[in-house]
């Protein structure tokens, strides 16, 4: 049985990528918004976004987090981890900028976007418990079969790791 699963991403450098991943089809994951769906939610405000990013969430057990150039520390992205963490979904990083565009062009890697959020009273990064996945390949086809290999086991150590913590 396949897990259900959130993604959270960078829509617009990063979604050709991230649809590359969700074809993979061993992992259910959320519906993105349409670029009409989302110009409608965005216009409601932060109320709407947070109501909309709750409604995706519901029902998943881990929250994937498809990491390009310019993913981490953006608000949405910090947001989405923080609520997936809260309500004890596993959360993990896997990085895609080797993962080709609609041009066929790899991007720059980078930053973990889980250094960027804190857990707990000592406030902890989460990059020290959560982890993070860096494909050891070049090539986008190389990259995407390394993923669809270890996916399914990394979103179950995700989850082994949130009930632990």
């Amino acid at each position: 049985m396949a897990r259900k699963c959130f993604y959270s991403f960078h829509y617009k450098p990063d979604n050709w990528r991230v649809s590359k991943i969700r074809n993979i089809g061993t992992v259910e994951g959320n519906k993105p918004a349409k670029d009409n769906d989302w110009e409608t939610i965005t216009g409601g405000g932060d109320k709407k976004i947070k109501e909309w990013i709750s409604g995706q969430m519901d029902g998943r057990t881990c929250t994937v987090i498809l990491a390009g150039s310019n993913t981490a520390d953006r608000k949405w992205i910090n947001y989405e981890i923080v609520q997936s963490w809260d309500r004890g979904m596993g959360v993990l990083v896997i990085f895609i900028h080797n993962i080709t565009d609609v041009n066929e062009n790899q991007c720059s890697k980078g930053a973990n976007p889980l250094y960027y959020v804190t857990h707990g009273p000592t406030k902890s990064r989460l990059s020290t418990i959560a982890k993070a996945y860096d494909p050891p390949r070049t090539t986008s086809k190389g990259v995407y079969s390394y993923i669809a290999e270890n996916i399914d086991e990394w979103i179950e150590e995700a989850i082994r790791i949130r009930k632990a913590n």
